[in-house]
């Protein structure tokens, strides 16, 4: 039995036993580095049910009983309200012996159940740049962590690919490009086709500062200036389904998708199924019919539809225009029932989308929930914070964001020159391909963005990224080339002596690989790729700790040396399985 289960029974036994108290939770932890122990049952919890003269003996004779009826636990101390346990090195062993082999370890086996994971989902009309980097990661590393607890996974985006900003590319173009292409001008189609998005955005400006200087009100320039009055007009071909219109749409959509596949295999995502706006966007009109038909909805006098959400704290929606238009929600509301419609078995939703959509999502929620959608309980919003360079926010329209590939292509430069300024490589003369700098660079900037909780705002430092000695992905990357350089030395059929007496990094190391399975669980529940990279960091760092300070391969007994070995070995699966849960490649040398 795992040995908090085993605490956890022991001690409601005890408590039934001896004070007739039956309790739903007890509090179990890890001991804290100070204190002497490996497992802590907080105390305070039992005080409030038992009588004060009770209180002085209660934590003794709690550690004595579960001293007695466990052949896992030898000690005990108590620290206030705190009972502090110590566990046998045998009952470390014997895990350890029965894991060694398990390249599985801390995965759950495979249900049926599916899990619909959206992210990316970017606009047609510019590139990928670093907000969509973490959109990305977070939204593949959480497919994965879905994955790894049992979860059938159907990662899909919907592309934003229609509207005003689309046109405005698509006028920019027409008035300017001189039937330039990606291909013609060299360029990646998504780029190509941002630039045409700025030149739009600059020409207005210049057009509507025109208009201002001549007397006429900032909001009317903005809305009146000819490009506008252009962009305008080519949204109006679009939905009357304008041959020519339409031509160029799909062509430059064309383009920037290509672009977008570029990018995506070089960030190492993929996905399973596209959703256009193009072809989602009238979908939800009848899920209002069904609405007002259930009274859920309500009709104004001008025929718009709308829900009142006011007793759930939120407010009145617009859900369907006057003149029968929908509005964003619509779109979702009716791509959330497509969705479900398209897959089997399906247990819920993750949104990967930015915090400033929390509002949305709640409303969208909602009122799915009460359409009578079952399935509404198991949507969730994984909300994230932006991500700026030291170098200031960004800003897609006037041409300050930081495009993916040129930041990834940027940080492989600053791998590959760092790596080659170390006096170590000046001294080898076997040099590393591109394809191992890739791999350092992109392990830097996933573990920099993963570790940090999702709801927090990020400063993506490019240099601190790749910092050897920190909390990074190459220094995760780092132990792993290490560790795999001893066992290339050693044979792995090694057998474990059961009375071998553990030290105390040895036995840190252990704690912590027994965690592995918890910390995937928790990191489903709580929806953040941040506890699986903090938990890398820690396990790396107590097995750099016991490298440091102890022979792995040459220790003074077989015994330990072949502890060390299989903890090593342990180490390095954990990092592989861990590593692949963000989706970080691992070098074969550094």
């Amino acid at each position: 039995m795992e040995i908090k289960s085993e605490i956890s029974n022991l001690t409601s036994n005890f408590l039934n036993k001896n004070y007739d108290i039956k309790v739903e939770e007890i509090e179990i932890q890890n001991t804290k580095k100070d204190f002497d122990g490996d497992i802590t049952i907080v105390l305070f919890p039992f005080f409030k049910l038992i009588s004060k003269d009770q209180i002085s003996e209660f934590g003794k004779s709690l550690g004595e009983s579960l001293i007695k009826s466990s052949i896992n636990l030898i000690n005990f101390n108590i620290v206030g309200g705190f009972l502090n346990l110590t566990v046998s090195d045998i009952y470390y062993l014997d895990f350890l012996d029965t894991i060694k082999d398990d390249l599985n370890f801390g995965k759950i086996e495979s249900t049926n159940e599916t899990y619909i994971v959206e992210f990316s989902s970017p606009n047609t009309n510019k590139p990928l740049h670093l907000g969509h980097i973490r959109n990305n990661l977070l939204g593949y590393s959480i497919s994965k962590i879905l994955e790894a607890n049992g979860k059938k996974v159907q990662k899909v985006q919907i592309i934003n690919d229609r509207g005003i900003h689309i046109c405005k590319s698509m006028v920019a173009w027409k008035q300017f490009a001189k039937g330039a292409n990606p291909e013609s001008k060299k360029i990646k189609g998504d780029k190509f086709v941002g630039d045409y998005y700025i030149m739009f955005d600059k020409v207005h400006k210049d057009q509507m500062n025109e208009l201002i200087n001549s007397g006429i009100d900032k909001d009317i320039a903005a809305e009146n200036t000819e490009i506008m009055k252009a962009a305008k007009e080519e949204l109006m071909n679009w939905e009357k389904n304008n041959k020519e219109t339409r031509q160029i749409w799909k062509m430059m959509n064309d383009w920037v998708y290509d672009g977008f596949d570029k990018t995506y295999d070089l960030l190492g995502v993929s996905f399973d199924k596209n959703y256009y706006e193009s072809e989602t966007y009238l979908l939800g009109k009848n899920i209002m019919e069904e609405g007002l038909k259930k009274n859920v909805l309500y009709k104004r006098e001008d025929s718009s539809v709308w829900i009142n959400l006011d007793n759930e704290g939120l407010d009145e929606k617009l859900l369907l225009r006057s003149d029968g238009t929908s509005v964003y929600m619509t779109q979702d509301l009716g791509t959330a029932v497509q969705r479900i419609a398209d897959n089997s078995n399906v247990r819920g939703m993750i949104y990967t989308v930015g915090n400033e959509q929390d509002y949305h999502f709640k409303v969208l929620f909602k009122i799915l929930k009460k359409l009578g959608y079952d399935w509404a309980e198991n949507l969730f919003h994984l909300s994230y914070g932006m991500v700026d360079l030291p170098s200031g926010k960004m800003k897609s329209r006037e041409g300050t964001v930081v495009d993916a590939d040129d930041l990834i292509y940027d940080l492989i430069d600053t791998v590959k020159k760092t790596t080659e300024s170390l006096d170590k490589y000046k001294s080898n003369n076997e040099s590393l391909d591109f394809d191992e700098y890739k791999k350092i660079a992109l392990g830097a900037l996933k573990y920099y963005i993963l570790k940090v909780d999702p709801k927090k705002n990020i400063l993506f430092n490019p240099e601190e990224s790749i910092d050897l000695s920190g909390n990074t992905g190459p220094f995760i990357q780092y132990a792993y080339v290490r560790i795999q350089s001893i066992l290339k030395k050693v044979n792995k059929d090694i057998l474990i002596d059961k009375n071998y007496q553990l030290n105390d990094k040895e036995k840190e190391v252990l704690k912590i690989i027994y965690e592995f399975p918890s910390v995937i669980i928790s990191s489903y529940k709580d929806l953040s790729p941040a506890l699986i990279a903090n938990y890398l960091y820690e396990l790396v760092k107590n097995y750099n700790s016991l490298y440091q300070n102890h022979h792995i391969l040459n220790s003074k007994t077989k015994e330990s040396t072949s502890v060390r070995i299989l903890i090593s070995i342990k180490v390095s699966h954990i990092i592989e399985s861990g590593s692949n849960l963000l989706g970080i490649d691992l070098p074969n040398r550094m």
